[in-house]
């Protein structure tokens, strides 16, 4: 289906008033249905709507009228304009929010800041489409509605898409410095091998224990037989 004029109704109006085309072949031109067409002759449609000439608008030209007036099967169509208009770009800027949801973007903002403290605030304006003065008060809890504000995922609210969420996610965990592990790995368990003694380094020491306490036995026994002894020596002197 071919493109139709820009002002199809105004288009049509002129059609009728300056060629001699048939109702089919200006609403086949115009994307109309041949009844309007017939109405926009008879003044009961359209009416009030000053007439667009679509040869000087370049939509088209005058051999294609003369064309369509002496055959009344040919379908005339729109021109193909010869200048080449560069495409508008959309400047970059906050998201666009519906009203009925903005009311809802200081709970999504307070959700990212608990949820995803790694965001930034610009990644952040992206997602919901707020400003910065906004994210900080709501942060530092000096906006006028801090005391009924609930987080809320705004994947869940509509202010933004779960990959558009993800993806502003997996950006800020990038962009996050590593985590430096000490060089010595810190205090851990020495390995079993190393922590238990060989049999024969055992047996020695229990050895070396057993006699050390058995010298300490010794010591004490004759420590105490030390004063019996010396009671003796003086019961014999007294004799």
């Amino acid at each position: 289906m071919s493109q139709g004029p820009l002002m199809p109704k105004a288009t049509a109006v002129w059609l009728i008033e300056n060629t001699s085309l048939s109702f089919d072949q200006i609403a086949d031109f115009c994307k109309l249905h041949p009844l309007e067409v017939k109405g926009i002759a008879d003044g009961e449609v359209a009416s009030g709507i000053k007439g667009l000439d679509p040869v000087s608008t370049g939509q088209l030209t005058r051999e294609e009228i003369e064309r369509a007036q002496k055959n009344p099967n040919h379908r005339m169509k729109v021109a193909v304009s010869k200048v080449k208009l560069p495409e508008v770009k959309r400047s970059k800027g906050p998201r666009y929010t519906p009203l009925s949801r903005r009311q809802d973007r200081p709970n999504a903002i307070l959700w990212l800041l608990r949820n995803h403290p790694e965001l930034k605030d610009a990644q952040i304006m992206r997602l919901v489409g707020t400003t910065k003065s906004t994210i900080q008060q709501i942060r530092e809890r000096t906006h006028w509605n801090s005391a009924a504000l609930q987080p809320m995922d705004p994947v869940t609210l509509g202010l933004c898409t779960q990959i558009d969420l993800d993806f502003e996610v997996q950006r800020a965990a990038k962009d996050r410095p590593a985590v430096v592990e000490p060089v010595d790995g810190g205090q851990t368990l020495m390995p079993p091998e190393l922590s238990v003694l060989p049999e024969h380094e055992e047996d020695d020491r229990d050895a070396r224990r057993g006699g050390r306490d058995e010298r300490l036995d010794a010591d004490s026994v004759f420590a105490r037989l030390k004063p019996l002894h010396r009671g003796e020596e003086d019961d014999e002197d007294d004799l």
